[in-house]
């Protein structure tokens, strides 16, 4: 990839682990001039003096390199993984059958961590807490594929269901966005959700991405997250011009952005009185922040005014305070509609860190869970500059005994809806051992909105 490619932006910074050879690697850790490194894409000019700062980006690549290299035979392990639980899940629930990926009943492993489908039906659309029970449900069933997601939204939900998003991206090394959007009716409706997935468990190249500080400072928008903005559609060169050009007689690629705006557009037209939901869990939590940024900037005022609400689960940071100031002031006014979730001492909402916190922040409404689910509003999150003391070795293990000890006890008081399954239990005995599993934590995402308070609309 040339430098060309990124002239739609005033500065970047892109590390490139596919031309981090030991010399280039090496490089950082004696030289300032990170602009003439192949590892590094930047502006030839650029320097860092700040040893620290090369350091922690010496360490970023080094271990996107040893990711990416695992990444074939951990793409093989978790598909043989997948394949091996589905069966045993199969002949678990008296289903004699051979686990098959097309399927409406095979489950990715957040399916298969955390097995409901359906809606809490004591939470009404009148309730408060609706939209984020629906968004957090909508968030974990993008993991899942078309065919099991259509089975869920249309059988399970009741709703309709619009289209799934395979995407395409113009960039080498980027990873594509997938997403899908339901409706509450086929006629008439009033609401409309857009759920991006987020980092399934063996996606390499989503690991590197949430791990990989590289960003663009784009004119008005200020600095975004480059492998976001790559997923949600950036076009080479020209980056995000209002509308994409396809050559005729090729066949038309579908970019995140443009095709889902142009869906809510047309289904937006057809229901004159439906609002729209924006949501997403992790890195897909990430596209879904990023999302009414790019409507902003486009001045899509029409779509943007029907969006009710953003509800990003365990989303890590995607841009500066100049992007956070620019969405605040096209979204979050006269009334917030950003609400950023996040529970406990996930690791996810902590990237990327190290010297890109000089440029990468959170914004929105930060809504925090503690581990009995108590609601607080906080801006950062708490915890983070102590996750690393000799102190967290301890507390950490100690959090994971209670939370084994809550989720047996939680079905006998809140009811048989929130009984964990036996994939689930294992990893919450393992995460004695091994803190930070289950991984990502979904589940608790969703006990979080069903048992917390709700949501708070202001600060």
């Amino acid at each position: 990839m040339s430098k060309l490619d990124y002239c739609f932006s005033n500065g970047y910074m892109v590390l490139r682990p596919d031309r981090a050879s030991p010399v280039e690697v090496l490089h950082l850790l004696i030289s300032a001039k990170v602009g003439r490194n192949r590892a590094v894409d930047c502006f030839t000019s650029t320097e860092i003096r700040s040893f620290r700062r090369r350091l922690g980006i010496f360490f970023n690549l080094l271990l996107q390199v040893i990711l990416l290299t695992l990444a074939g035979p951990l793409a093989a392990l978790g598909a043989a993984v997948e394949f091996v639980l589905n069966l045993v899940d199969n002949i678990l629930h008296g289903r004699m059958e051979y686990p098959d990926k097309s399927s409406p009943t095979y489950r990715s492993m957040t399916g298969l961590i955390d097995r409901r489908v359906d809606l809490d039906r004591s939470i009404k659309p009148t309730d408060s807490r609706f939209d984020a029970a629906l968004c957090v449900m909508a968030s974990k069933l993008a993991y899942e594929s078309e065919a099991f997601i259509r089975n869920v939204v249309t059988r399970h939900w009741q709703m309709e269901f619009v289209r799934f998003y395979n995407c395409w991206n113009e960039f080498q090394n980027a990873y594509t966005a997938q997403a899908f959007v339901c409706c509450d009716k086929p006629a008439d409706a009033d609401l409309i959700v857009v759920a991006f997935r987020g980092t399934r468990t063996f996606d390499v190249a989503r690991w590197c991405a949430d791990l990989d500080p590289s960003w663009y400072k784009i004119p008005r928008l200020g600095r975004a997250h480059a492998a976001y903005t790559h997923a949600l559609g950036a076009q080479r060169n020209i980056g995000w011009p209002k509308w994409v050009e396809h050559i005729k007689g090729k066949p038309q690629k579908v970019y995140a952005y443009y095709t889902i705006r142009d869906t809510l557009k047309d289904l937006l037209d057809a229901n004159k009185n439906a609002r729209v939901l924006v949501t997403g869990h992790g890195s897909g939590g990430a596209l879904a922040a990023l999302f009414p940024a790019v409507l902003a900037y486009h001045k899509e005022k029409a779509v943007l005014d029907r969006v009710a609400g953003v509800y990003t689960f365990a989303q890590p940071r995607v841009g500066d305070a100049i992007l956070a100031m620019f969405v605040e002031r096209n979204l979050d006014r006269p009334r917030k509609r950003h609400f950023r979730v996040t529970y406990g001492d996930d690791a996810l909402p902590r990237l990327p860190n190290d010297s890109s916190a000089l440029h990468f922040l959170h914004f929105g409404l930060g809504v925090h869970f503690d581990r009995s689910y108590k609601l607080k509003v906080l801006r950062d999150i708490p915890g983070e500059a102590t996750s690393s003391s000799p102190l967290h070795f301890v507390t950490s293990r100690v959090n994971s005994a209670w939370e084994l000890g809550r989720s047996v006890h939680l079905p006998f008081t809140r009811g048989a809806y929130f009984r964990e399954g036996w994939l689930l239990l294992l990893m919450r005995v393992l995460a004695l051992a091994l803190p930070g599993l289950p991984f990502h934590r979904v589940q608790d995402y969703v006990n979080a909105i069903l048992l917390g308070e709700h949501i708070p609309k202001d600060n």
